[in-house]
């Protein structure tokens, strides 16, 4: 327990983390930890909340049985914070120390004079033309199925890692679905990473020109990136750097967060360019949330993870989605 809380409180400088654990412990550890995840379809996860939870409930029913409440109250409540401090720990080992690297744009050409209105109504308009060049393409050449690792996409993964200053090698983490799945689809969560065993879980309700965008998001995780907008901006650099198919599910992503970028006149007209085809792809997307998504359990689940990330020091918190445009915008790369 007093591990834990020294490890939650003290303060460790981002540079140190960066070149000590994100560049040399971590990637070591996702290199062994990843490929024997991919070794099976079933979600280690899965099998470890299951575990878990039978354990601590055997155990809370045990001492409930055994002794007086008033005497068993207190051991349940030790046991469950020495076992979240554990917990906690490994979590920190494993990847959580990658929270307290050095921000993505001290390491990439991030200028932030270079965003500007004007810059980013230009994106705007060379995304519709990027989505509208690409759909027809896109849709002939397909999508690989949902529980494969798309070989092409891991080419301009590694391209992206390397464009971003990030160790090469990282390994893919098979897609894979979760017993989580109904709360994903519920709470309109598209994919997580499994901290512990370092895996990549994704909702199956996610459309096939959605995935490639959903996989390399959390592919970034793998790689140690945990801010949401950096995940996103690594995921969108490894999409359009990618197969045609690849590349539209970039820009297609990309559209929407532009447009939330934009006030919403000039959102009306960069729109109105806008093909039929990606405003079908668009409109099944919205579909799928209008069928899928709890907008309670949805508000309910992104307040928590708001005040996850911001426990783990993203002062944005579930903001820091949308940073993404400030990295594509103020970031220099060829």
């Amino acid at each position: 327990m007093a591990l834990a809380v020294a490890a939650y409180l003290i303060p460790l400088p981002p540079a140190i983390v960066e070149r000590a654990y994100s560049l040399r412990v971590f990637p070591s550890i996702q290199s062994v930890v990843t490929p024997l995840s991919n070794l099976t379809r079933l979600a280690l996860f899965d099998l470890f909340l299951i575990v878990a939870i039978a354990a601590i409930v055997g155990r809370c029913v045990r001492d409930l049985v055994a002794r007086r409440w008033w005497t068993a109250l207190p051991r349940i409540a030790v046991r469950l914070v020495v076992v979240g401090s554990v917990v906690y720990l490994v979590f920190l080992a494993m990847w959580g120390l990658n929270y307290r690297r050095a921000s993505m744009k001290a390491r990439v050409p991030f200028d932030a004079s270079r965003i500007t209105p004007e810059a980013v109504a230009l994106l705007a308009r060379d995304t519709v033309d990027r989505v509208n060049a690409d759909y027809a393409a896109a849709h002939a050449e397909g999508w690989p199925a949902a529980g494969a690792i798309d070989h092409a996409l891991v080419e301009s993964f590694s391209r992206a890692s390397g464009a971003l200053g990030l160790p090469p090698g990282v390994v893919p983490g098979r897609p894979k679905r979760t017993l989580l799945d109904l709360y994903f689809r519920r709470a309109g969560v598209a994919g997580m990473t499994d901290p512990f065993f370092l895996e990549t879980l994704v909702a199956s309700d996610v459309l096939p020109f959605e995935r490639p965008m959903v996989v390399t998001h959390e592919w970034a995780h793998l790689a140690g990136v945990t801010d949401e907008g950096e995940a996103n901006f690594m995921g969108w650099l490894a999409c359009v750097r990618g197969t045609t198919a690849a590349r539209y599910s970039g820009w297609l992503f990309l559209y929407s967060e532009v447009m939330d970028a934009l006030p919403r006149e000039a959102a009306r007209e960069v729109s109105a360019a806008l093909s039929s085809g990606p405003r079908e792809d668009l409109a099944a997307i919205r579909e799928r949330y209008e069928r899928e998504v709890s907008p309670r359990l949805s508000g309910a689940g992104w307040q928590v993870y708001d005040q996850y990330l911001k426990a783990n020091r993203v002062e944005a918190g579930t903001r820091s989605y949308a940073e993404v445009i400030q990295l594509v915008v103020g970031t220099e790369l060829r």
